[in-house]
């Protein structure tokens, strides 16, 4: 292929998405530019702009930093991109680099928006960065201390990677709750201990909620002990949820709250920037225990069918990469 020229995925909602041509120009002064080792899907994000899940109050709300197009027509979407620095200023030549851009082979982007792999943070690893953000500023949000006990119920990604980095933290208690037995497994390489929901631990200090149904946020409503928080994660799109804000809520004077990676937790917002944030996630992907998350690569131009498949509810995958030969 011409250095002068790329392939990219576009989502075209409902339910549709093609490969394209795409024509690069000439790159600004001191830009890279960057051939895509690997990239990964999204199964929250994605998956509902695939199946055009997305309110139209939210279009511009949803772009992805360097989303094309607009919704709801076609979009080149997608955050999870690894790859190596073929062209610009020397002392970034041939390095990893994790930036946020969709699925394309080849892009021009400002050295501002791209993080250098450390040398302990394999590329194959590294697609996990944008998830791993995600994360980072969960527990941000949630004031995670020394000591807590802490529930994350849905055994996903960004449920996962919580849970890792929250056993981590000295005398925290971690359960990684799922309805699906075979997640044991992901909580085994995690170090963490799994719990179906009706064996999951009561009276918890801060409960986490990555599953994106209903009855994953009622169970951690349930879970959760007197004026303790609940962490909202899940992001449901176009689909309403029932809340139960009846039985203990307010006589436990639970805390619900959001949180969402577009804006750094305000705790952190004075000394943290998206930059800096993504940088920290990047430099903590030195672990392998992460690389359970992570399914069998599939090739960049099998890309259509992989969306299909991802967008299926009963489709088992977690993080999907996907690899640019």
């Amino acid at each position: 292929m011409s250095p002068s020229s790329a392939r990219a995925l576009w989502l075209r909602p409902p339910n549709e998405s093609f490969v394209a041509e795409e024509r690069l120009g000439p790159p600004a002064p001191g830009a890279l530019t960057v051939c895509t080792r690997y990239t990964a899907v999204s199964r929250g994000t994605e998956t509902l702009v695939y199946t055009g899940r997305v309110p139209a109050s939210e279009y511009a709300r949803m772009r992805a930093p360097f989303q094309a197009g607009e919704l709801p027509g076609p979009v080149k979407h997608g955050y999870a991109n690894v790859g190596v620095v073929e062209a610009g200023p020397e002392d970034w030549l041939g390095r990893h680099i994790f930036c946020l851009y969709p699925h394309q082979t080849r892009f021009h982007i400002d050295p501002a928006s791209a993080v250098l792999l450390p040398d302990d943070v394999p590329p194959e690893r590294a697609v996990l960065a944008a998830n791993m953000e995600t994360a980072v500023n969960a527990l941000w949000d949630a004031g995670l201390g020394i000591g807590d006990r802490v529930t994350v119920i849905g055994a996903g990604v960004i449920g996962g990677l919580i849970a890792g980095l929250a056993v981590g933290t000295p005398g925290v208690d971690v359960e990684l709750v799922d309805i699906d037995e075979r997640k044991r497994a992901l909580a085994d390489a995690l170090d963490v201990a799994f719990r179906a929901p009706e064996h999951a631990t009561r009276e918890r200090d801060i409960v986490i909620h990555a599953s994106a149904t209903e009855a994953g946020l009622a169970t951690a409503i349930g879970l959760a002990g007197f004026e303790a928080t609940v962490l909202e994660m899940s992001w449901y799109g176009e689909q309403p949820v029932t809340v139960p804000l009846g039985g203990p809520f307010h006589s436990k004077r639970l805390t619900l709250r959001s949180s969402q990676v577009g804006a750094v937790s305000p705790g952190r917002r004075p000394r943290r920037d998206h930059g800096s944030r993504l940088a920290l996630a990047v430099s903590l992907l030195n672990d392998a225990r992460f690389d359970a998350l992570i399914a069998p690569d599939v090739a960049f131009e099998t890309l259509p069918d992989v969306m299909a498949r991802l967008a299926d509810p009963d489709d088992a995958t977690l993080c999907q990469r996907i690899r640019y030969d």
